[in-house]
């Protein structure tokens, strides 16, 4: 027996909103590095989204994020991963109703970094915001049947926010903004890892971070105790190895990643709350600003945005810290 945990980030890009970075952990029988949740969960989960996996009774659709949510799609297969596996995890189950109980549920430090945000701090609304109510409770039922019988435990689904400021409190700290994302990604994995009971070894699986191969530096500030042996470095996969045998811990940081399952549903779980968290900046925006047209974020669209809501961000004496990321 031993722990999976994948990681992925959402919101790497864009200018407005939170950068993202969420983690699935995963009891498994057996080793974790011999471990394919895909072809144990077969049947219940697909790799391959379409149209029949909105229904209440199919297989849930768990891949990365790009490939189940389009800008004009809606959030519904996303959100039907993502609320069902949540139910299904028991962790957060009576939570997932509303946009506040997701992020008190499945992102513990967002919403302390409300109170700022304008368009945050009062905002709510029902969920499921696409999927529908029937579709997440079968979607749950479906993945617990599937993982009762395949004898694994989605144990924890976790993700932490960065939003405008803190990411510019970070951004003044690190060289880069590909530092922030490595050191808080690792920093969350090894969080959850250092809370799993010590009766297995643990694998984690991270997507590379840009053209990053080393990380051991950040590890280690997290296992000083320890020797963090160097396996392979390299362009498409660095890995480590450190612990006790009975304790063993491999990360891996890899390229398209999101083919392991724990890491796809991080990536889904990352994005949904990114999209959750542009409906309230929107629609407060929307409503302060008639006829402004709604923004994901991303570089070039942002500055449209920013030129139209310039005059009443000022009127309302929002900071531009509170809104635009500085890198």
């Amino acid at each position: 027996m031993g722990y999976i945990i994948g990681t992925d980030e959402a919101g790497y890009g864009p200018n407005l909103g939170p950068l993202m970075i969420a983690a699935t952990v995963w009891r498994v029988p057996g080793s974790p590095k011999e471990f394919d949740l895909y072809e144990r969960l077969a049947g219940t989960v697909e790799a391959a989204p379409s149209r029949k996996n909105r229904a209440p009774d199919r297989p849930l659709a768990i891949a990365d994020s790009k490939a189940l949510h389009q800008p004009d799609g809606g959030l519904g297969l996303l959100e039907r991963g993502v609320l069902s596996a949540a139910v299904a995890s028991k962790s957060v189950a009576s939570l997932v109703r509303t946009w506040r109980g997701v992020w008190q549920g499945l992102c513990p430090d967002g919403p302390g970094q409300f109170h700022p945000l304008s368009c945050h701090r009062e905002y709510d609304e029902p969920l499921p915001v696409n999927a529908g109510g029937e579709a997440i409770d079968g979607g749950a039922d479906v993945l617990r049947r599937g993982l009762e019988a395949a004898g694994v435990e989605l144990v924890a689904m976790q993700a932490t926010a960065l939003f405008p400021a803190l990411f510019n409190s970070f951004a003044q700290q690190d060289p880069s903004k590909g530092e922030t994302l490595s050191r808080i990604t690792i920093a969350l994995a090894m969080q959850l890892a250092a809370s799993l009971p010590p009766d297995g070894p643990v694998l984690v699986l991270c997507d590379k971070h840009g053209g990053r191969s080393h990380y051991s530096p950040y590890l280690q500030q997290h296992f000083p105790d320890d020797f963090i042996e160097v396996r392979m470095e390299g362009r498409e996969e660095s890995r480590y190895q450190w612990g006790p045998k009975e304790r063993r811990i491999e990360a891996r940081f890899c390229s398209k990643c999101e083919r392991f399952l724990p890491v796809a549903l991080a990536s889904m779980t990352a994005k949904y709350l990114r999209e959750l968290s542009m409906r309230a900046f929107n629609a407060f925006w929307v409503r302060e600003v008639p006829g402004v047209a709604p923004t994901a974020g991303y570089p070039q669209d942002a500055k449209r945005f920013q030129a139209a809501i310039a005059a009443r961000q000022r009127e309302l004496n929002i900071a531009d810290d509170l809104l635009w990321r500085t890198k």
